[in-house]
C-alpha cells in the first residue's frame, strides 16, 4: 500500500514538473516576441520622431516664407499705389512739358520767321544798292551783310581829298545813288561812320583823327539831307577814328566811310530781345 502511495506521489511530481517546463517555455517565447515587438515599435517611434522634427522644420520654413510673401505682397500693393500716383503725376508733367514744347516751338518759329523776313529785306536792299551803284571797283566800294546788318563801305579816295572833310563832286554822285535807295525804303535807318588811318592829323583846323572822322561823317549826312532830301531823323553821324582798322598794313583800306543800314532796328531787335527773354525758350 505504501509503495502504491509513493508511486502515485512520484507520478504526480513527474507530471507537475513536465507542466511547469512547458509553461516556462511558452512564457519565454512570448517574452521574446514581446521584446521583438517592443524593439520594432521603438524603431518606428524614433523614425516617427525624426519625421515629426523634419515636418516641424518644414512647417516653420513654410510659415516664414508665407510671412515673407505676405510682407512682399503688402509692399507691392503699397508700391502699386505709389506707382499709380507717380504715373498720374508723370502724365500731368508730360502733358505740361508737351504744352511747353509747343509754346516754345511757336516762339522759336516766330523768331525764325522774323529773321527770315529780315534776311529777305536785307537781300533786297543789297540788290537795290548794287543795281544803282553799277560796276564800281570793289576796292572803292563794297556792299556786305554782317550779322543781319547791311554795310556800304566807300573808300576815302572816292569821297574826300587827303586830310579834308569836304565831299568831292564824284562822291556826291555816289551818295545820290545811295539816297535813291534809302528814300525808297522809308522804314530803314542808317548810321554814317567815318574811319581814318593812324597817320596824325596835322591840319590844325581839327584836333585829331577822331575829329576828322566825325566831320567826314557829318559832311556825308548833310549831303544826304540837303542835296537828296533824306529825312535827318533816320540818320546818325559817328566817328570811329583809327580805332577799327580793316587791315593792319594797308592804310588806304582803313581810310573809309561806312554806311550801316538798319532796317526797322528798334522794332526788330526789341522783338528779338523780348523773345530771348521768354522763359518758354530758355
Amino acid at each position: 500500500m505504501r509503495k502504491i502511495i509513493l508511486g502515485c506521489l512520484g507520478i504526480t511530481l513527474l507530471l507537475s514538473s513536465c507542466v511547469s517546463q512547458k509553461k516556462y517555455a511558452d512564457m519565454e517565447a512570448k517574452a521574446k516576441e514581446a521584446q521583438d515587438l517592443l524593439n520594432s515599435a521603438t524603431v518606428k517611434l524614433n523614425s516617427c520622431l525624426e519625421d515629426k522634427a523634419a515636418t516641424t522644420s518644414k512647417m516653420q520654413t513654410l510659415e516664414d516664407q508665407n510671412a515673407f510673401l505676405k510682407a512682399n505682397n503688402q509692399d507691392l500693393i503699397n508700391n502699386m499705389g505709389n506707382l499709380t500716383t507717380l504715373t498720374s503725376k508723370g502724365a500731368d508733367n508730360l502733358e505740361k512739358s508737351l504744352e511747353s514744347l509747343k509754346e516754345k516751338d511757336l516762339t522759336i518759329r516766330k523768331l525764325n520767321d522774323a529773321i527770315t523776313r529780315r534776311d529777305s529785306v536785307n537781300l533786297a536792299l543789297v540788290q537795290s544798292l548794287k543795281g544803282v551803284l553799277g560796276n564800281l571797283d570793289d576796292e572803292d566800294i563794297e556792299i556786305s551783310v554782317e550779322k543781319g546788318v547791311v554795310f556800304v563801305s566807300i573808300s576815302d579816295k572816292l569821297l574826300f581829298r587827303s586830310g579834308s572833310f569836304n565831299v568831292t563832286n564824284r562822291a556826291k554822285e555816289i551818295l545820290g545813288k545811295v539816297a535813291q535807295v534809302v528814300n525808297n525804303k522809308p522804314d530803314f535807318e542808317f548810321m554814317v561812320e567815318g574811319h581814318t588811318d593812324t597817320d596824325p592829323y596835322n591840319s590844325g583846323v581839327l584836333y585829331d583823327n577822331w575829329d576828322l572822322s566825325v566831320k567826314r561823317a557829318t559832311s556825308v549826312v548833310r549831303i544826304l539831307q540837303n542835296d537828296y532830301g533824306v529825312d535827318p531823323k533816320r540818320m546818325t553821324a559817328a566817328g570811329r577814328g583809327e580805332y577799327i582798322p580793316v587791315s593792319p598794313t594797308d592804310k588806304a583800306k582803313n581810310r573809309r566811310t561806312r554806311i550801316v543800314v538798319l532796317p526797322k532796328i528798334d522794332q526788330f531787335y526789341s522783338m528779338i530781345e523780348e523773345g530771348m527773354k521768354d522763359p518758354k525758350i530758355n
